[in-house]
């Protein structure tokens, strides 16, 4: 497995949005406005594959001057529990430490709290639906 950042556009980041639209938008009935997939720009976009082949992704985009927002973490349903997803966070937070940022923060479905908390992540702040389904702001300080 190996991880890197694509580009914007990329054949790459066809698949991500594919892998993306399949992990967290289909099952909900939503899709990807082409506005929505613009903004993602100037975002680090973050992916695992094995050989030409995506298994999870992420993206982080810039919150302040000290925080990036880890967004859309998604991993193939075939190489979930396999160390894929911890990998992403990993070198996720590596970028972020080598951009000089001092925290990750998310909204987190609540279905994957705990999946993050084993991380270092903790909750901050009182529940919101996002999305149609319940959701929590998680941080970790990267100092």
């Amino acid at each position: 497995m190996g991880l890197k950042q694509i580009d914007h556009g990329s054949a790459e980041y066809k698949q991500m949005v594919q892998l993306r639209f399949q992990i967290l938008r289909q099952p909900l009935g939503l899709t990807f406005t082409p506005e929505e997939l613009a903004a993602e720009q100037d975002e680090i976009l973050i992916a695992a594959f094995d050989e030409d082949e995506i298994l999870g992704c992420c993206m982080l985009c810039k919150v302040d001057a000290h925080r990036l927002r880890l967004r859309q973490m998604a991993v193939l349903p075939d190489s979930q529990l396999k160390g894929v997803g911890a990998t992403i966070i990993s070198f996720a937070e590596n970028i972020a430490k080598d951009k000089g940022y001092q925290y990750i923060i998310m909204h987190a479905r609540d279905t994957a709290i705990g999946f993050y908390e084993k991380f270092g992540y903790r909750i901050v702040g009182d529940c919101f639906t996002e999305v149609n389904l319940p959701h929590h702001i998680m941080e970790k300080a990267l100092i």
